[in-house]
């Protein structure tokens, strides 16, 4: 999601809550880490936590779903808030609903939220032994080592889009298991799924949600889509998924095969998480058992919207910030999951962010944070207390998107036809220089004219995520193609590499799109987030098709690997070591990077936007990298041009 989207994942009417905002904070506080289901042997407890009930039950059923109750039982008051179960009878293979009853008057029947294994469409927890559904290996399942995460590279994707193609040569089309099939092949005999995403040497797969989540019917999923931003169950797998959702084992063995699978490749995973708002408002689980706590309300008592999806959580409550961090710890310690990105993060408190980021440290140090530093629309929490983009610099190892680079090489998100940078919009070069030096403050930039942001929001590089695309609005492709609509396809495509060839010669973290690589187009659909396969699927047709541009991609991703110029991280040696050349004309980016390595001075790169080539005269340099391919002997050669719509680096002597 982006700033000022209106993202109409649902249509839900807003009602007006019984329970105002000052009495929610009377609300009990329970610090326990047992909410939910807990086994020990035969013996069952539930814990759940609904303050202001005066009876809860719980009910139990054979199946998922189904008109198949078995028989229900009071939960006696407990602590702080909370409402226990327990049992010495042997209840695995059974399901179970939550009600309460609050001022004489009944919920629905809920799932728990704290549940962690669900029957179909997630409308049931299951008891059962979660340690069950580990896949063979998986005690011995390890990350892949990162040395520094500003090294990271992120691939963005989204589970169906990967293998649903026809061409894609793999058999569990839109499954977790996908990304388990090793050495996949197009008909024509090119690499295709998990092989070809290590072939790419990126480090990060970022997945779009794979919680369970609420638009797709698990039961007939084969022709429904969506991105999955509507959360139902935050701590179990998506269903359709999976290849039998009936049974809760399969989506858990099969998420953990997927993740295994990853690891054992040397590729490090990234879960897309939303905690910013549910899909359901008033009927969600949380609402149900304890109404209008976990949501932020406005004065006249109305739900908040700054999800512009009907509701926004409100993670500075302390029950909502302890549901947040037990989950994501749980993700980790259960799922091996190596980072996370959160969905519209400007939602979320600050203080919640950096204990999120002070706990997770602490069990995998390595582990990768960073969201979009922005709402939807206006939240009632103080901007100053929220983790938006301008208060990067009081969040802890956290990074965030730099929407003034995005939009400074390719054009303004929400204006199809907008040039960018790359494209000629020549206005756009203090933004481009922005996201060049990460985000972090430097003498060479004048912030005035940067399009977003007047000062510098980053203290490091890593905290920065560079990109020019995502899974939201155009792709790149159809962004240039779109807002360059009199140029020659080449042209188009020159401008798409030279995009990306900034990404990923800047600081900071660089994120790729999927598909990006072979010009992958959504023939101009801005918010594909339901518009199913046929638009979003990548196309591994395009892959041969354009072979040479995923070559070139793999040399581009190699190149940001193997120097550390790209790589510098800390705010006092970008500026040190990275000089903006001046009175360059006007299209022409060029800098310097001091360099660590005795065999040479520094690294020089230019960037040419205009549609003429570019002279170089009488420089002791050595080409080692061009948006060409072809890189030339210099021994010679006194002068070099640099190509239009391109960029080459150089080493000087």
């Amino acid at each position: 999601m982006k700033p000022l989207f209106f993202f109409s994942l649902l249509s839900i009417m807003i009602l007006k809550p019984t329970i105002s905002v000052s009495q929610l904070e009377n609300y009990p506080i329970y610090e326990g880490s047992d909410l939910g289901l807990t086994l020990n042997g035969e013996k069952t407890a539930i814990k759940v936590y609904a303050p202001k009930a005066i009876e809860v039950i719980i009910s139990f059923y054979k199946s998922g779903i189904g008109s198949d109750k078995i028989n229900e039982s009071n939960l006696s008051k407990s602590v702080n808030g909370t409402w226990v179960f327990n049992s010495n009878e042997n209840l695995i293979g059974l399901y179970y609903t939550l009600k309460v009853n609050i001022n004489n008057k009944w919920s629905d029947e809920v799932c728990d939220p704290y549940a962690k294994m669900v029957g179909i469409n997630g409308k049931r927890a299951y008891f059962g032994d979660i340690n069950q559904s580990n896949p063979s290996g998986w005690e011995k399942d390890k990350s892949p080592s990162i040395k520094n995460s500003h090294e990271s590279i992120i691939y963005e994707l989204q589970i169906r889009d990967f293998s649903t193609a026809a061409n894609s040569g793999i058999k569990n089309k839109g499954k977790f298991l996908a990304f388990t099939e090793i050495n996949t092949k197009t008909p024509d005999g090119y690499s295709t799924g998990i092989s070809y995403l290590k072939e790419l040497g990126v480090t990060h797969i970022h997945i779009l949600p794979f919680f369970d989540f609420k638009s797709i019917d698990e039961s007939n999923s084969e022709n429904k889509y969506n991105w999955g931003y509507d959360p139902l169950n935050y701590n179990v797998p998506e269903g359709s998924f999976s290849t039998n959702a009936n049974d809760p084992f399969v989506r858990i063995n099969e998420a953990k095969q997927m993740i295994k699978s990853l690891h054992d490749n040397g590729l490090r995973i990234v879960m897309d998480v939303v905690y910013n708002h549910t899909g359901n408002t008033e009927n969600s689980n949380f609402n149900q058992l304890v109404p209008n706590y976990y949501y932020r309300l406005k004065p006249d008592g109305s739900f908040s919207d700054a999800a512009a999806c009907g509701n926004e959580t409100a993670s500075e409550k302390p029950m909502m910030q302890k549901f947040i961090i037990e989950s994501l710890v749980f993700w980790v310690n259960e799922y091996h999951i190596d980072g996370f990105r959160f969905d519209l993060m400007g939602i979320h408190d600050i203080e919640t962010m950096n204990k999120i980021s002070d706990t997770l440290h602490k069990i995998k140090p390595d582990i990768l944070l960073y969201g979009e530093g922005w709402t939807a629309k206006e939240s009632p929490l103080p901007s100053n207390e929220r983790a938006l983009k301008e208060n990067t610099l009081s969040l802890n190892k956290i990074s965030v998107f730099s929407d003034e680079f995005r939009d400074g090489i390719k054009g303004k998100w929400n204006e199809p036809t907008s040039k960018g940078f790359v494209s000629g919009n020549f206005s756009e070069i203090e933004s481009v220089k922005f996201g060049i030096v990460g985000a972090v403050n430097h003498p060479q930039i004048d912030y005035n004219k940067v399009n977003y942001s007047k000062k510098a929001w980053a203290k490091e590089a890593s905290q920065c995520i560079a990109y020019v695309s995502c899974h939201d609005d155009l792709t790149l492709f159809d962004k240039i193609n779109l807002a360059n609509p009199k140029a020659e396809i080449k042209i188009i495509q020159k401008m798409n590499r030279l995009s990306n060839t900034i990404v990923l010669t800047s600081q900071g973290i660089p994120f790729i799109h999927a598909g990006a690589e072979f010009f992958t187009t959504k023939n101009g659909n801005h918010n594909s987030y339901n518009a199913g396969d046929a638009t979003n699927q990548l196309n591994w047709d395009r892959r041969k098709e354009y072979a040479d541009e995923v070559n070139f991609y793999k040399e581009l991703i190699q190149l940001k690997k193997t120097y550390n110029e790209f790589n510098l991280n800390d705010e006092f040696i970008i500026k040190e070591r990275i000089k903006f050349l001046e009175n360059m004309p006007e299209g022409i980016i060029a800098y310097s990077i001091e360099a660590e390595n005795k065999n040479y001075k520094r690294l020089i790169i230019y960037i040419n936007a205009r549609n003429i080539p570019f002279e170089i005269k009488n420089k002791n340099y050595k080409e080692i990298f061009n948006c060409q391919g072809t890189i030339k002997e210099n021994d010679k050669i006194k002068n070099y041009f640099v190509d239009s719509y391109s960029a080459s680096v150089f080493m000087e002597y």
